[in-house]
């Protein structure tokens, strides 16, 4: 990753491109996004194994009732029961 964002710093951003591809600016904010992602779903895996070594994992952070084997299956660093998760949205 280094030798691309060093390529990245060094080039303009004039939005140059192949006509068959997509612009420079566009490649780099679909990159910029999915490095997002990617860095939120290791945080929320490391806050999942620091409840595991709590002994808290598998408990909702809010009510502090279990979550549910089938949700933890589907997403395991939940960190809410359905009911929880469902009045934040």
């Amino acid at each position: 990753m280094s030798s691309l964002r060093l390529l990245r710093e060094s080039s303009s951003d004039d939005d140059e491109h192949d006509p068959e591809g997509p612009t420079l600016s566009s490649e780099w904010s679909r990159i910029r996004g999915l490095l997002m992602e990617a860095e939120a779903l290791l945080g929320e895996t490391d806050a999942a194994f620091a409840r595991v070594d709590a002994g808290t994992y598998g408990l909702c952070e809010n009510c502090g009732r279990p979550i549910p084997p089938a949700r933890l299956e589907a997403r395991p660093a939940a960190r809410l029961c359905v009911p929880c998760a469902s009045r934040l949205t």
